[in-house]
């Protein structure tokens, strides 16, 4: 057997029999004089330092959940489960305890650990006062809540005043001295998300954000915030700097729907689950508090699921058979009790009163009606019967009646007249599409089969009935005022549709007719100056992008984007400016004519003298740049001359002859670019 060099060298002096070793003497295990360890406590105990307790380990991490159903051992494993199922969302639990009486039941309160103290006050905020069923709402409170209440001074002593936080102007937007609008640009799905400025000549980059949202984006309606999706809610931005303005918590949720004046926000989870039946709630927007919450539709519904007054006072939800309508800021029934009224299919508010319009379907002898309904005080001020199905021919075959020809009416309530007159407007064909003039008293609409499709347009007069303007035959099927009024786009969708007429609406001018293949959706700017046609790659993987068009129908701007999702122009309030004023500046618009033409001039002017200074910028560095390598080619003649024996081959004759014909070709074909600036703005007062 071999040794080891350690077992010759201890062997080399052998104790002899006779000699005693003395092993009651402790070893020595000091360093001797002069050691220095250069090991470090990590690389000796690095499986000890991770258990190290850290400052932020302690009770801050543990949360107390009170409030808890108290069930025995057979139902503790599904308790369990529900609980991880809640409260897991918000952090990793690292440990749980559920206290039990002596006979094995849950006391209904537990305690849970989580991994940091983050997570812990996040799940308190969530989740304290949320009910899990009818007769259970938790409780939740940090562990150290406990020490902090036991520890409330006797003598109340006033808080320090916190310093005044400066918060971001919201409406920075409607400050721009050129009135430039803002628009969104979804890039795929949850990709990334960019606001741009619509300027002159060039539109300009506000701010892009990879994984700004995980679905897609919405402006509020007056333009106010910005609102993104994600996994926990609903996030909305907004300041100069698109910062967090507010967020709501909802799991999961994928609809949402803002009250017209901006003060409450609706969420909806149709998935989500967090712990009870909220998949729908209501938020107030500035201070982020739930107002009310709701249990899901019984049936499949349209979103909107309410609808809002234009006030703000009022939102409204159909039923089987009742209208529920509910008043702010209680988010109570109006009157303690929802409206009967059977067969009701459909309502909508009023653009401009607390009126409510419903309609009622047809049920064998009793024809439809439709009613106009004042609120607060639900009285019906104008109620109209209806045959909805309606044919202009009558056939008896074989002692059966067969009708054919089937046409439409069209009921005008005229809102401001005394006891509501109503005018009709009947079609023969089927109808398309209907859309109301924005800014007018104009209404369009869509009839006829696809081989044969044609758009009227109607004037509404005050104590007549509504008149015809102008009937014109193509291929549409929507059709899109503009917000300001008179101007319309014609539009036909689907899968090979594209086609556009851009039409006036006042002598019926056709202004220009062009075409987007496949275009998936259209939207006009705030001011009526322009509109957007695009392709999302929802619709189609190929050519995705969009293209910005006047109002006149002229191709401005071509973006092709790959995974291009979403456009969205960025709402403006209503003008503050009565009717009269805004006549008044229709009126005497040549007035401001050159004040508009002047900035014209000179934002072109800035856009000439940029292009300028660029190429005077390209022509020095390469001058620079031909003198660097003139010089080096002077500095290496000699060199040239010693490999050439002394033979000066630069520029002989035939070759000098050459380039002075060359030279005299470029000067001959040289381009004189002239650029004009605008040197001086004269402002001259008119009376």
């Amino acid at each position: 057997m071999a040794k080891k060099k350690g077992d010759e060298k201890v062997n080399q002096t052998p104790h002899s029999d006779n000699e005693e070793q003395n092993f009651d003497e402790e070893p020595n295990f000091d360093d001797p004089e002069g050691f220095v360890d250069d090991v470090s406590d990590e690389e000796l105990l690095a499986d000890l330092l991770e258990q190290k307790p850290k400052e932020s380990d302690g009770y801050e991490n543990v949360v107390v959940v009170d409030g808890c159903p108290q069930v025995g051992p057979e139902r503790l494993e599904k308790l369990q489960s529900v609980i991880n199922k809640i409260f897991s969302k918000f952090g990793t639990i690292v440990n749980e305890y559920y206290p039990t009486t002596e006979t094995g039941v849950t006391t209904g309160y537990i305690f849970l650990e989580y991994s940091n103290p983050q997570n812990a006050a996040e799940a308190v905020q969530a989740t304290n006062n949320c009910k899990l069923d009818k007769q259970h709402t938790f409780l939740v409170n940090l562990f150290t809540d406990f020490k902090k209440y036991e520890e409330i001074p006797q003598e109340w002593e006033p808080p320090a005043p916190q310093p005044f936080k400066v918060q971001s102007d919201l409406q920075w937007y409607l400050m721009d001295p050129d009135a430039y609008d803002q628009f969104l640009v979804g890039i795929g799905t949850g990709v990334a998300l960019q606001v741009w400025q619509n300027a002159l000549p060039e539109p300009t980059l506000l701010q892009e954000r990879p994984n700004w949202t995980e679905t897609y984006a919405v402006w509020s309606p007056l333009g106010t915030y910005l609102a993104t999706f994600h996994w926990r809610g609903v996030a909305l931005w907004a300041g100069p700097k698109f910062t967090q303005f507010q967020k709501f918590y909802h799991p999961e949720a994928r609809f949402i729907s803002f009250s017209p004046c901006e003060n409450y926000i609706v969420t909806f989870s149709p998935t989500g689950d967090r712990g009870d039946d909220k998949k729908l709630i209501i938020w107030d927007i500035r201070t982020g508090q739930e107002k009310r919450s709701f249990p899901p539709p019984d049936e499949y519904v349209t979103w909107p699921i309410f609808r809002w007054s234009k006030d703000d006072r009022f939102f409204a939800r159909l039923g089987a058979d009742v209208l529920s309508v509910y008043e702010t800021p209680g988010f109570g029934l109006l009157d303690k009790k929802s409206i009967r009224i059977p067969g009701i299919r459909d309502f909508c508010w009023s653009p401009s009163d607390n009126v409510l319009a419903y309609w009622v379907a047809e049920e064998k002898d009793v024809p439809a009606r439709v009613t106009l309904l004042e609120l607060p005080n639900r009285a019906e001020i104008r109620s109209k019967n209806l045959f909805v199905d309606r044919y202009s021919k009558l056939k008896k075959d074989k002692n059966e009646l067969k009708y054919s020809g089937m046409y439409y009416n069209f009921e005008i309530f005229h809102m401001r007249e005394k006891e509501i007159p109503v005018d009709s407007v009947e079609i023969k064909e089927p109808i398309q599409a209907f859309a109301w003039e924005p800014v007018g008293s104009k209404f369009a609409i869509i009839h006829g089969d696809q081989a044969n499709m044609q758009v009227s347009f109607y004037r509404v007069n005050t104590g007549q009935a509504p008149s015809l303007l102008k009937k014109l035959a193509g291929s549409f099927n929507h059709v899109f005022w503009s917000p300001q009024g008179q101007f319309v786009v014609l539009a036909n969708f689907g899968l090979t549709g594209g086609a556009l007429e851009f039409l006036d609406t006042n002598d019926f001018t056709i202004m220009n007719v062009a075409d987007h293949y496949q275009m998936s959706g259209i939207e006009w700017d705030p001011t009526g100056r322009y509109v957007v046609t695009g392709v999302s790659s929802l619709k189609c993987k190929m050519d995705c992008g969009y293209y910005i068009w006047s109002f006149q129908g002229k191709i401005l701007r071509r973006v092709m984007k790959e995974g291009f999702a979403q456009f969205h122009w960025r709402p403006r309030p209503p003008t503050p400016l009565s009717e009269k004023q805004q006549k008044d500046i229709k009126k005497n618009l040549k007035k401001y004519y050159p004040q508009f033409e002047s900035k014209d001039r000179m934002r072109s002017t800035k856009a000439s003298k940029e292009l300028v200074a660029k190429r005077t910028e390209q022509m020095k560095k390469y001058r620079e740049y031909r003198q660097a390598r003139a010089a080096d080619w002077a500095a290496q003649k000699s060199r040239r001359l010693a490999l050439r024996d002394y033979v000066d081959t630069d520029a002989p004759p035939a070759a000098a002859a050459a380039a002075a014909a060359d030279a005299s070709d470029a000067a001959a074909n040289d381009v004189e670019e002239l650029v004009e600036f605008f040197v001086k703005e004269e402002t001259t007062v008119i009376d």
